[in-house]
């Protein structure tokens, strides 16, 4: 039993019973041979050490019950859970034949490695069923052997860290069965560095492209040859043709194991080997460390440090491959992007941010809660979402006035008279974010959890260690602190209750001007953040300007203190602009600054007059100094503090993802249709034909007699037999030849596809049809097993559609949850309670929907956005569960399972989650709905996918849809789709120390500490700061609960649902929204953003289309076929059909205009504009000039397929 507590462990209990008893029912259903198969065909498995088995029982049967699990439970003991040496251990076992006999070595080694790799990769991902192809014993040049190492495209799921260990794990076999170290030549050698330069320059960029130096060396010292199948259509440039090298093509999973696996991973890789590699023979890998000296030696000729300090430059890498339509928000480091700020929400972290709601409103709505945004810093991506705790953006609006944005609201109310966003607002990212990323701690903008953390120093110093009661982490306010210790104070003017608001709740804590000064008289503290403006932007000059500007005010005074402060509209307001300084413009020629905003000015320039103004001014433009901060701190008598900190850059990825997961040609069921379907492959107009041509098993029904294509007699419902076809001696019983061996099971030929459709018709009582029920064109698994009609009748009655496996799936975008309110996910409190929910956070029993409540590891909240443009997973799910009690009901003559009445009933079910890449599955129960179009989700789960937030999707199906209609049998016969983004396995329980060991470094802190803020001032390394994480509670009751954050959200549904991207129908739309941020955020170039769209997309896209339209093919209209070359006749030879163009003129044309539109616009290089009039050459030497693109183009397209015909 997991490491949990008594109540967790109930909650574990539960969903296992739940899990149980639908494997009860769909095991009954399945032996009722209506499938592929008589029994559920995904595996269960309760903790990692059976995934693996059932993972790899794909490729090696023999292996299942073995005693193989119960071994790796041995090592596990001896070497700890994870450990790479189970890994080696298990694999050599397995090697040596010690669980089941193999029928040759080569076979047992490559089994071997094959469970070593699923153990080191969780037995979560296909990398090690399709990722490693096989292993082969080939000959050294002495005549010895060696082992080669294949591998494929799909290795890429396993990560670079665990692709490189598989390497050394085959070394280790190696070593155990005797065989010898591999010996390339100087020709090989090349060839591997010339593959994997081609792959970088002419195929896809590498995460990391190691320098010719360390491809040279990396290669000469491998102890195993590193090879694979040809993945791409390009040749190597160089060293072809070699003797021990099976091909010519480049092969990506070499690449992609060198490159991003042993390169970029070889610190970590021999962290461990120098560790214990000599206990395991492996002391040759020794070589690693030459590798590393190597590779710093590299690193150091391309870096040329100018400081002895940690500091940070500018990253362009995330802007370089900029999309049309996407905007640009920040330039890197730019003043007025996202300022940094340290801190995890409940709905973020584990490499999601999140920005003010605010924010998102002024950006033309382009941003919404899940979208995507490529970053300059920590990592390379986060998915968004919102938080109203942190500071929002500050802009100009059309009459020169500037207005802090303070909430959402605001940001409606405003956002039409918004003429320029001088500020983002903040970026909230967490410490675990920079710690997983390994980047160096970055100072943050002086902001309200810095000066709280301060004021509880300055409390403690003040009045001792003790000055308030302790209470719990999380407790929230404290009702016990010691306020007489600070009312009985000496000089303090601040009420009590204010300064222990501010320590124990800094966002929500509202002060004026006044007491902010006081406080820092008093306590010697800086002067709060909210009345602190960005100074550090400033040069001398401009605070010279500035700070003359300010000799012109008049003070306007009430009830005998400031009211405001009245200044004529002088070229210098832009300096307030800069800053972030709160200001109105009043009748086109003065600026007001109002009564906290003018005594923060004053205050902070060690001003009370005009007089002082004048005084202050000659006092800056006497210092020596050009560091305008430190001349403020000279000038205040308050400290100032940096209000900007580090901005970070950022532009918009992929938008937020939420719709049920479509094949080409939504199809309602996996039957073949074939030609006879038409345009849309469907049933009724293959009925019309009368029969349908295609790839079909054959059985045979040994009562009456009857060929079918199922295993059930379409006529009497008895079981049929399978028969096979033999080219030479025609049908035979099974699929083994007594003469010839294995034959096919399946042949080409035409069904009566009426006496099909009725028959399925009768057997479900069903007398009407929908209208339009759509198969595919042919099946692509191996032995051409389809599903039966029933299925996709049914699936058509609730508008659903099949994805490859056989189930219905809702594709989401990933966010993090680890606290939720139970308004926020539509849950009654009844049910809430029901589902095992008791107490908040704080303890307290639940009585009210707006406690804060904390997540189970496996419970998920699912999109029911009303704004988006798909349908919303609880209305899929809700229909999906009327097609699985209708399937049951009628076509498998069983009791339904679910018999909702409404979608409410879908909390508490149970649901399958997935990812792309991985075949293990993992069980998730639904507790409510959210507005937003993401799967809200414990870290822990996501990271039980493998997966992050970072931008990365997910999918869901009901669990009883993936056990009655999931079957390996219907996955494509290709690499790649044969195991990944399928449920092979499915995990019930989740054990944190078997998830993606990235989720380990979440933080989970309810504070962060100053020490935090002071080292990132530093760059320190995120190591010499202790947060709490969850890697020091693994394998304890703590692991699953009590975990704590920083910044709490009023709602998970505030913000934007559903990003304009989204919404606006063409590229011309979504190009203008873009342009149109661009033009409004200071911290944006928007010529350099026009250059990069006409570089990075039009370009290349219109360049590309031009080549494609001269080599491409041409289409029938009506039954799909296509020509390389148009017929004679100028039409189609299998129907008569009109021919089409596959690639139309538009496509050639249609980014051409607004390239010229935006050069000539926004003042792109002239050797862009060069390069633009030349493309528009080429295209009208090939199309002519044309003014209407409408019907003349569709004119000039027949007479084109016209003159081919004939030519």
């Amino acid at each position: 039993m997991k490491a949990a507590s008594p109540a967790m462990q109930d909650y574990f209990r539960n969903v296992q019973e739940k899990v149980d008893k639908a494997y009860d029912q769909a095991t009954k259903a399945r032996l009722r041979m209506l499938d592929p198969e008589n029994h559920v065909d995904i595996i269960l498995a309760k903790n990692m050490a059976e995934r693996v088995e059932g993972l790899v029982r794909e490729v090696s049967p023999n292996l299942a019950g073995s005693g193989m699990v119960e071994q790796i439970y041995e090592y596990e003991k001896q070497y700890n859970m994870l450990d790479w040496r189970v890994a080696f251990k298990i694999a050599e076992d397995v090697a040596k034949q010690k669980f089941c006999k193999f029928n040759t070595e080569e076979e047992a080694m490559e089994a071997g490695i094959r469970v070593g790799f699923a153990y080191l990769t969780l037995g979560i991902v296909s990398a090690p069923l399709e990722g490693f192809t096989f292993l082969k014993i080939k000959q050294r040049q002495d005549g010895k052997k060696y082992l080669s190492l294949w591998y494929s495209g799909p290795v890429r799921g396993a990560g670079g860290t665990a692709a490189a260990t598989s390497v050394v794990l085959g070394d280790y076999i190696r070593q155990c069965m005797g065989y010898d170290t591999y010996d390339p030549t100087e020709e090989e050698i090349s060839r591997y560095v010339r593959e994997i330069q081609d792959y970088h320059e002419r195929v896809t960029n590498l995460q990391y492209f190691p320098s010719e130096d360390e491809l040279r060396f990396m290669a000469k010292h491998l102890p195993v040859e590193i090879n694979g199948e040809p993945t791409e259509i390009f040749q190597v440039s160089n060293h072809k043709d070699l003797p021990r090298v099976e091909t010519r093509y480049i092969r990506g999973g070499l690449c992609l194991v060198i490159a991003e696996g042993l390169c970029q991973k070889a610190p970590k890789l021999w962290l461990r080997l120098n560790k214990w590699g000599k206990d395991f023979g492996l002391g040759h890998w020794g070589f690693m460390q030459e590798f590393l000296d190597l590779q710093k030696a590299v690193k150091a000729r391309k870096t040329k440090e100018t400081t002895k300090e940690r500091k940070i430059t500018p990253n362009y890498v995330y802007i370089q491959d900029l999309v049309a339509g996407r905007p640009v928000l920040t330039y890197p480091m730019r003043a007025g992007g996202f300022r940094l700020r340290y801190g995890r929400s409940r709905i973020s972290g584990f490499s999601s941010a999140s920005i003010h709601p605010a924010t998102m409103h002024l950006l033309n709505k382009y941003i919404a809660t899940g979208t995507q945004l490529k970053l300059e810093r920590p990592g390379k991506a986060t998915a968004l979402t919102p938080n109203d705790a942190i500071e929002g953006p500050i802009v100009k609006l059309i009459d020169g006035s500037v207005v802090r944005v303070d909430t959402e609201t605001d940001a409606k109310r405003c956002a039409e008279f918004v003429k320029e966003i001088l500020f983002l607002g903040d970026i909230l990212s967490s410490y675990g974010d920079f710690s997983e990323n390994g980047h160096v701690l970055v100072p943050a903008g002086y902001n309200e959890d810095i000066f709280s953390a301060e004021m509880e120093a300055k409390l403690i110093e003040k009045f001792g260690a003790e000055w308030k009661d302790k209470l719990p982490m999380g407790a929230g306010p404290t009702e016990a602190a010691d306020k007489n210790k600070i009312e009985n104070a000496k000089g303090i003017t601040v009420p009590a209750e204010t300064i222990i608001s501010i320590v124990d709740n800094p966002h929500t804590t509202k002060i004026d001007a006044s007491q902010s000064i006081s406080l820092s008289k008093t306590f010697g503290m800086p002067l709060h953040p909210y009345y602190t403006y960005h100074w550090g932007i400033l040069s001398k000059q401009e605070l010279i300007e500035f700070a003359g500007w300010l000799q012109q005010m008049k003070v306007v005074e009430e009830n005998g203190g400031l009211a405001k402060i009245v200044l004529p509209l002088e070229d210098a307001k832009k300096h307030a602009e800069t800053i972030g300084l709160p200001c109105v413009v009043a009748s086109k020629e003065l600026v007001i600054l109002d009564r906290d905003n003018g005594l923060a000015v004053m205050h902070t320039l060690g001003i009370e007059n005009s007089n002082d103004a004048r005084m202050a001014l000659l006092k800056i433009k006497e210092m020596p100094s050009d560091n305008v901060l430190a001349i403020i701190n000279a000038l205040s008598k308050m400290e100032i503090k940096d209000k900007s900190g580090t901005f970070i850059g950022a532009r918009m990825g992929r938008p937020e993802k939420a719709k049920m997961r479509r094949l080409s040609n939504s199809p309602h069921a996996l039957f073949p249709i074939g030609d006879e379907g038409g345009r849309l492959r469907s049933v009724q107009s293959a009925l019309e034909s009368g029969k349908v041509t295609a790839d079909f098993p054959s059985y045979q029904c040994p009562k009456c007699g009857t060929d079918s294509i199922f295993a059930v007699c379409i006529k009497c419902r008895g079981p049929t037999e399978k028969v096979g076809f033999c080219k030479i001696c025609g049908k035979i019983p099974g699929t083994f030849c007594p003469r010839h061996g294995e034959i096919p099971g399946f042949m080409h030929r035409s069904i009566a596809i009426k006496e099909y459709f009725d028959a399925e018709l009768e057997n479900i009582g069903m007398k009407t049809f929908p209208d339009l029920i759509k198969g595919v064109r042919g099946t692509s698994n191996r032995n051409h097993v389809s599903e039966h009609l029933a299925k996709g009748i049914f699936r058509a009655k609730y508008d659903l559609y099949v994805n490859k496996d056989g189930t219905v799936r809702y594709d989401m975008t990933e966010l993090p949850l680890t606290h939720f309110k139970p308004k926020e996910i539509g849950i009654s409190l009844g049910k809430l309670k029901q589902l095992g929910y008791d107490k908040d956070i704080h303890g307290n029993k639940i009585k009210d929907e707006n406690q804060i409540i904390e997540l189970k590891p496996q419970d998920i909240i699912l999109p029911a956005s009303l704004g988006g443009t798909d349908e919303s997973a609880d209305d899929i799910l809700f229909r999906t569960s009327k097609f699985i009690d209708d399937l049951l009901l009628n076509f498998y003559k069983m009791e339904p399972f679910y018999d909702f009445k409404s979608k409410d009933h879908l909390i508490g079910e149970l649901v399958i989650g997935l990812a792309p890449h991985i075949s293990a599955g993992m069980i998730g129960r639904i507790i409510g709905f959210s507005e937003t179009q993401a799967c809200f989700a414990h870290p822990y789960w996501h990271a039980a996918l493998r997966r992050d937030c970072d931008g990365d999707e997910c999918c869901v199906m009901l669990l009883m849809d993936g056990l009655l209609n999931f079957s390996r049998q219907f996955l494509p016969d290709k690499r790649g789709s044969r195991t990944m983004d399928s449920p092979l396995v499915l995990t019930s329980q989740l054990v944190p120390a078997e998830v993606d060991d990235m989720v380990q470094g979440l933080d989970i802190a309810w504070k962060y500490p100053l020490e935090l803020f002071e080292a990132a001032m530093n760059y320190k390394p995120t190591w010499e700061v202790k947060v709490e994480q969850v890697k020091k509670r693994l394998n304890t009751e703590a692991q699953y609960e009590n975990f704590g954050f920083t910044h709490d959200v009023s709602s998970i549904n505030i913000g934007i649902k559903c990003s304009a991207y989204k919404t606006l129908p063409s590229m011309e739309e979504k190009l203008k929204g873009q342009m149109d941020i661009a033009e409004k955020i200071r911290a944006v170039d928007q010529s350099d953003v026009a250059r990069l769209v006409i570089e990075k997309h039009f370009l290349r896209d219109t360049k590309g289309n031009l080549r494609k339209f001269s080599q491409q093919e041409f289409r029938c209209v009506k039954c799909n076929k296509k020509f390389r070359r148009p017929p004679l006749a100028g039409k189609c030879t299998a129907c008569g059909g009109k021919l089409l163009f596959t690639i139309a003129e538009g496509s050639v044309l249609k980014y051409l205009e607004p390239s010229i539109s935006l050069a000539n616009k926004y003042g792109v290089p002239s050797y862009l504009k060069q390069t633009l009039e030349l493309t528009k050459r080429r295209i009208e030497g090939v199309f002519g000039k044309v003014e209407n693109a409408g019907s003349e183009r569709a004119t000039r397209a027949n007479e084109v397929i016209e003159h081919a015909a004939g030519l």
